[in-house]
């Protein structure tokens, strides 16, 4: 069985959410998602996401793709392979090349576990959808 893992803030949930969430199941035959919690987007992005913790992860557990959901404490993917123990990984191709997914891509390959990149959805962002939220207010 072939366990997929992917992870997001999923604040103000859109297209470009459901196409990552969509692709990974397709490559996976369970795909488990990892919610970061409110206190997680404070400490890495230094802002409290729009819709809440509670409010985002009940939007991902009711998405078809996905089998499970777990919270997103911090963002050490090698705990959460020990608790999940997935084969794939999966990440928007807006951080291929990065230091970060380089040095992951070497650590996991050692375990025979592979991270595949999808697509990112250049034409929608939570961050966009914040910008011009914050022009409403």
């Amino acid at each position: 069985m072939v366990i997929g893992y992917t992870t997001g803030v999923f604040d103000m949930f859109h297209i470009g959410h459901l196409n990552i969430l969509k692709v990974a199941k397709s490559r996976c035959d369970k795909l488990v998602v990892g919610v970061s919690t409110d206190e997680l987007v404070q400490i890495e992005k230094n802002k409290n996401p729009v819709i809440s913790f509670k409010d985002r992860i009940e939007i991902v557990k009711s998405i078809s793709y996905v089998d499970e959901v777990i919270p997103q404490i911090n963002k050490n993917k090698f705990e959460a392979w020990k608790k999940i123990g997935f084969n794939k990984m999966f990440v928007g191709t807006d951080w291929k090349g990065s230091d970060t997914w380089n040095k992951l891509e070497s650590e996991f390959s050692k375990i025979n576990v592979s991270i595949e990149y999808i697509e990112y959805t250049h034409s929608i962002s939570s961050s966009k959808l914040s910008k011009i939220l914050s022009k409403i207010k």
